[in-house]
């Protein structure tokens, strides 16, 4: 079994750590895993998309177009511009929270959530579409929506290990400090896909 993973959002969103949190869990439970993160201009705010690719097979880091298996997207324009990397049937899980670009801020562009929302609808075979940054917020801070979105993804049985093994691996690679609010995050995000 092969499962390609395109995490897409903006610098400060953790995508990064997301990426790294589904390597080591592949790695820990055998798999081998491969990655990749483009990391846009700016710090924070500036486009990021991560690619992990975990299991048999001799395979770049990188998900050719149209073949990613999954979309985590943590910010909707960004998960828009990222939809022609994923494949037909593919699954997306998307945060319906924005961060509109200074373009926006100065009235040189809109940011139209309805039709990126519609324009993910008739896109997607499957698309989990939720407010992860609220969750994230209730859980005790916004900058946990990639916990949220991991969360969810462990509820869908489509990863190669159990929702469990990654919730281990989170517990092992977040400072103890931030633990809790990680870890009812991450409750938070499968209960939002139905899981326990």
């Amino acid at each position: 079994m092969r499962l390609d993973i395109l995490i897409a959002g903006v610098g400060g969103q953790g995508n990064v750590l997301a990426s790294r949190i589904l390597a080591r869990a592949a790695m820990e439970a055998g798999l081998p895993v491969r990655t990749s993160e483009v990391i846009g201009m700016a710090q924070r705010e500036g486009v990021v998309m991560s690619q992990v690719r975990m299991g048999q097979g001799d395979y770049s880091a990188l998900i050719p177009t149209g073949q990613a298996d999954v979309l985590l997207g943590l910010e909707l324009a960004e998960t828009v511009r990222a939809i022609n990397k994923v494949k037909k049937g593919a699954v997306v899980l998307a945060n319906t929270a924005t961060i509109q670009p200074v373009s926006v801020s100065l009235g040189l562009a809109t940011y139209d959530t309805r039709q990126l929302t519609a324009f993910l609808q008739e896109r997607t075979a499957t698309l989990h579409l939720f407010d992860a940054t609220a969750l994230a917020s209730q859980a005790g801070t916004f900058k946990a929506t990639n916990m949220v979105l991991l969360g969810a993804l462990s509820a869908l049985d489509l990863l190669p290990f159990s929702a469990d093994h990654l919730q281990s691996v989170v517990e092992k690679m977040m400072p103890p400090r931030l633990l809790p609010i990680n870890q009812r995050a991450f409750a938070l995000g499968r209960q939002a896909i139905g899981g326990a």
